[in-house]
């Protein structure tokens, strides 16, 4: 209403137009999810689960329902809670005991990843995460893990600047109304190099 230009940027791609921002800088969950769903198909997955630590959070809900329209194959959601490490690497080996069909773990955060990682020691599961922590490149760098989803947070910063500049001096802004910096995927053969970047600050 002051007729200050706005950009905004990681999270409200669904709402920013009716807000009047002028762009959205973020990734958007469906299609994230949706990624991962493709990947793991490529990968031969026939049979995953998606671990949610927060049923009914629509962002995540989002992830789960693309990672498996990706797959192609029905829900199969194992809901848990942040905080217990220990029920969630649990949770997990009880799904794998009750379905022993089970090939492909998709959680949607590191606090999730983290104990489902202990939980799929020397077990044939391909295993991706959304979002990135020094153990989730770590088990990357190991092979541990198939790919991790990054949102390039480090874009999501630098764009709106430029962007804003843009407009400001020259009246210029991009055709589309969201600019999609994820999802962008983290495998063990880039880890090494995203590993070197978020020690310099830029991942």
């Amino acid at each position: 209403r002051a007729g200050i230009p706005v950009v905004s940027m990681n999270s409200g791609s669904d709402v920013a137009e009716s807000l009047g921002v002028l762009v959205h800088v973020g990734q958007t969950e469906y299609e994230a999810g949706l990624g991962a769903g493709q990947r793991m198909k490529a990968a031969g997955v026939k049979n995953a689960v998606c671990v949610n630590h927060e049923v009914g959070n629509v962002a995540l809900d989002l992830r789960c329902k693309g990672f498996f329209d990706g797959l192609g194959i029905k829900p199969n959601v194992i809901p848990v809670k942040i905080g217990d490490p220990t029920a969630i690497r649990n949770a997990v080996l009880a799904a794998l005991q009750r379905d022993p069909s089970i090939d492909g773990v998709l959680t949607l955060g590191p606090t999730t990843a983290e104990p489902v990682l202990q939980a799929l020691e020397g077990k044939k599961v391909t295993f991706g995460t959304f979002d990135l922590s020094p153990a989730v490149l770590t088990a990357l760098s190991q092979k541990k893990m198939a790919f991790a989803i990054d949102q390039q947070q480090w874009l999501q910063g630098y764009l709106p600047i430029i962007l804003l500049n843009n407009y400001v001096r020259y009246g210029l802004l991009p055709a589309n109304k969201v600019i999609m910096t994820g999802p962008g995927f983290v495998t063990p053969e880039n880890a090494a190099q995203v590993i070197d970047l978020s020690k310099k600050g830029i991942r």
